[in-house]
């Protein structure tokens, strides 16, 4: 090989290595040699306590959505502020759960394993073994993540999506996080397990507009349910609402059917059929099977658990999921 073709090679190797580092660092059973009992820790956990708080996964998997989409899979929405500041100040994740389950299965790990696991796994991990726990689907969790210190509330609210997105707006906070229609079809049918509130959706029902009460895109019919056994005032923010009436509890296909039908809970999601790509991908999966909905799903969840991901000496270990500097 001649200096100008070793040359070449070596420059298109290291430029390989540099585009795969993530890549190559996240992969599946990175705890086999520092702390090889870490997935099952965290399934067990799930798996003896999932059955007392069921409607736990819903809050989990949102987690996780919500961690991805600032920052990265980093676990900074986890962290406290003194200041009030952080991603969990929010409005969008004032209504999370489940802060304290994933702290609680951090300290085990710290017990077991200290400084090893990231807290950004864990919630990665207990997303996926919540829903499988609850009857859902499973898929690959590549791990490796580390920690992010910085958790700020303006960030989150510029970059997770609000109920209240339209098309636009969702196509373009997805792809900011290399995420595609496709993507965005499929993460939004998580939405078929989990409860909200009526703060996420009075507007549609009261104040839709200047010109408008009510949003004309929802269903007359089930506006006046909801306004008649469930949102009675604009100003209601504690009523809870099923995200999928009838079928919350059950990992399928019924929320694309709601959709479909203008029953969607929220305005992010009638905007899915406002696009007539999008629309395609609700009524192929309609009139698919549930198991390819599954395997689908599964693919953009292992994709969105990669976003941004901080890996080999990129971020920390944190000990105490719930403490930046810990």
């Amino acid at each position: 090989m001649n200096r100008l073709n070793f040359a070449v090679a070596v420059a298109v190797t290291v430029l390989i290595g540099v585009l795969g580092l993530s890549e190559a660092q996240l992969q599946m059973n990175f705890y086999a040699k520092s702390c090889p009992n870490a997935e099952k820790i965290i399934s067990d956990h799930i798996q003896k306590h999932i059955h007392n708080g069921p409607s736990l996964a819903a809050p989990l998997i949102r987690m996780h959505f919500h961690d991805c989409f600032v920052r990265g899979c980093d676990g900074s929405v986890l962290i406290n502020s003194t200041s009030g500041n952080a991603e969990k100040d929010s409005q969008p994740n004032l209504t999370l759960r489940g802060f304290g389950f994933v702290e609680r299965i951090k300290s085990i790990l710290e017990k077991e394993c200290p400084k090893t696991v990231s807290c950004a796994d864990i919630i990665a991990l207990t997303a996926r073994d919540a829903v499988v726990a609850t009857g859902g689907p499973s898929w690959r969790v590549p791990t490796g993540r580390r920690d992010g210190r910085i958790s700020n509330s303006t960030e989150a609210l510029n970059n997770i999506p609000p109920p209240t997105s339209n098309f636009t707006t969702l196509k373009r906070l997805f792809a900011n996080q290399g995420l595609n229609l496709k993507d965005l079809v499929l993460l939004s049918g998580a939405h078929t397990i989990g409860v909200s509130h009526c703060s996420s959706m009075n507007t549609r029902l009261y104040n839709f507009s200047t010109t408008v009460k009510q949003d004309p895109s929802l269903d007359s019919e089930y506006a006046t349910i909801l306004k008649a056994t469930k949102c009675k005032i604009l100003n209601d923010n504690s009523t809870i609402l099923e995200m999928d009436p009838g079928s919350r509890r059950s990992f399928d296909l019924s929320y694309y059917r709601l959709i479909l039908k203008r029953r969607g809970l929220f305005q992010s999601d009638s905007a899915l059929t406002t696009n007539s790509a999008t629309l395609k991908m609700i009524n192929d999966l309609v009139n698919g099977s549930e198991q390819t909905f599954y395997k689908a799903f599964a693919k953009s969840m292992e994709k969105m658990g990669r976003v941004k991901v901080k890996t080999g000496s990129s971020g920390v270990i944190r000990t105490r999921c719930s403490v930046a500097g810990s």
